[in-house]
């Protein structure tokens, strides 16, 4: 009988594991609608002006604060493809295609937040979320130099698409996964693409449309049949910024939600043996001598197959990263994992660039460039084990942040909104000014950069004063100050909180003293009399 029970129970929690995956996905497909809602015609903004696309530095940060706006690298990607269809020179359109690989990255950096109770399992989901930043910032600076310097993918990708035949007639294949999720998520929401495609790139024929929602799909008297057709133009009307902090909101709960319980009901069904064996078995190289070195290349074959089937590198590495914060996948085996997902991304805007028309070789041209581009950066950071340096700055990062938790709501504000959008902001006095402050910058980050490694391998052939950074103010060589100032605000509110509920406590008492008090003078009265 208990044997039965404890069946049942497995089962149970099987099922909740099953629906917890099942309304993760759904959040993230609600998450990324959000953001289209609140990006709207800001897309068309940053696609405007063309003088400014010229600049690779900005067409990089235009492609990540496009692809963070969207919340899809395959929906910014396949927007690029559609602007190069639509004349853009693909030289303009390569720095926007490495920039939509650093947006990507936004949606699993948010959902590390969920293990930020615990500071072990919050460091390593935190390490496994940005080993993908690292990854990406350091393709993206590496090769957008050789790119501006040699133009390296475009004569590459030019070749490739020189004796391309007709490819016409190419489609898309099934996407199993919103086969599954589409049923929910068309209930609550359905977006108008082509509206948010039109405006991105500037097509007078979406000039007039007010709306992303999609709008028209019912008879007039019930308008569209979706959950938030009601806030729309067809009911309260409340725009789509309103709509869009709602679902966003909405998202985040549901998201939030999902993976708490998640980690939980892996913890409870998974015993720490069970765990233990599953941790060996993914986390081990192939037991075969001299072979071992190969797991990694078959672990990103697995990476970026799963990726295909779902058809997004978001949902994907979104998935890895609790795994990766309950301990059972290692950050030496989420980073061949997160370089197969970017090669799966790219098939998206590449089945696009196939289906496009107008100026299909150009079209597939950028495709091929979001392709080579992520070859490129696995040559460079991932076969020679010295050059895996994604691998330790997220390592570093996750120690900082399991030390410093606000940390983490820094990197995210910093990396992927405010310093895209002070670039782009500089980028509108001019390239002249924006280089002026930019290069200075530039050159003592990467000073800094080489004492530290000095200081770490050889100290001795460093003046005294720079072995370490002691000389400098607290300010400038550690977060503690910070994390003091922050610490003592939020301890500032605890103590007002603290003495509001202690001064209502004090008064809740006088008025059970004062009614014990007459009902003693009552009975006294009543005994008097």
């Amino acid at each position: 009988m208990a044997k039965a029970k404890d069946m049942l129970m497995v089962v149970a929690k099987v099922v909740m594991i099953i629906t917890c995956l099942y309304f993760f996905i759904c959040s993230l497909s609600f998450l990324s609608d959000s953001f289209r809602l609140l990006g709207g015609r800001n897309l068309g903004a940053l696609f405007a002006n063309s003088e400014l696309l010229n600049n690779p530095v900005v067409g990089v940060m235009i492609g990540v604060l496009v692809t963070v706006l969207v919340q899809s690298s395959s929906t910014s990607t396949t927007i690029i493809v559609g602007l190069v269809a639509a004349d853009v020179p693909v030289k303009t359109a390569i720095p926007m295609i490495m920039g939509a690989n650093i947006g990507t990255s936004v949606t699993n950096t948010i959902v590390s937040f969920t293990q930020m109770s615990d500071r072990e399992e919050f460091r390593r989901a935190f390490a496994c979320a940005t080993v993908h930043d690292m990854f990406n910032w350091l393709s993206v600076i590496t090769l957008v130099t050789v790119e501006v310097c040699t133009g390296y993918l475009e004569k590459m990708t030019g070749a490739m698409v020189a004796t391309l035949g007709d490819t016409k007639g190419s489609s898309k294949p099934p996407d199993f996964l919103k086969v599954l999720t589409k049923p929910f998520t068309k209930s609550i929401i359905q977006l108008n693409k082509k509206v948010l495609s039109g405006w991105a790139r500037n097509d007078p024929k979406y000039e007039n449309s007010t709306t992303v929602l999609k709008t028209g799909c019912g008879d007039d008297s019930t308008g569209c049949p979706f959950l938030f057709a009601k806030l729309g133009p067809e009911g309260a009307n409340i725009g789509d910024s309103g709509s869009g902090i709602i679902l966003l909101v909405v998202a985040l709960i549901m998201l939030c939600g999902c993976l708490i319980c998640l980690v939980k009901l892996l913890n409870s069904i998974l015993g720490e043996r069970v765990k233990e064996i599953i941790k060996n078995g993914v986390n081990k190289d192939i037991p075969i001598k001299y072979l071992g070195w190969l797991t990694g290349y078959l672990v990103m074959i697995v990476g970026a197959f799963l990726t295909i089937i779902v058809q997004s590198s978001s949902v994907f590495t979104s998935t890895l990263t609790p795994l990766a914060g309950a301990g059972l996948v290692s950050l030496e085996r989420a980073y061949p994992l997160t370089l197969g997902s970017n090669i799966g991304t790219t098939t998206t805007s590449l089945l696009a660039a196939l289906a496009s028309k107008g100026h299909e070789k150009e079209a597939i041209q950028i495709a091929l460039v979001h392709l080579c581009f992520n070859i490129t950066g696995i040559l460079l950071f991932y076969p020679i084990p010295f050059m895996r340096w994604p691998v330790p700055l997220a390592q570093k990062l996750g120690d900082i942040t399991s030390q410093y938790r606000w940390f983490s709501v820094a990197y995210l504000l910093l990396m992927f909104f405010i310093f895209p959008a002070i670039i782009f902001a500089l980028s509108l006095a001019g390239p002249v000014a924006m280089y002026i402050i930019l290069i200075p910058i530039a050159v003592l980050v990467l000073v800094i950069i080489f004492i530290n490694i000095l200081q770490k391998y050889k100290p001795s052939i460093l003046p005294d004063i720079l072995q370490d950074w002691d000389f400098l103010p607290e300010p400038l060589r550690s977060l503690d100050p910070i994390d003091r100032v922050i610490m003592t605000t939020f301890s500032c509110f605890q103590i007002c909180r603290v003495n509001n509920n202690s001064d209502s406590t004090d008064q809740n008492l006088e008025e059970i003293k004062k009614k014990q008090q007459s009902e003693v003078n009552s009975l006294l009265e009543k005994d008097v009399v």
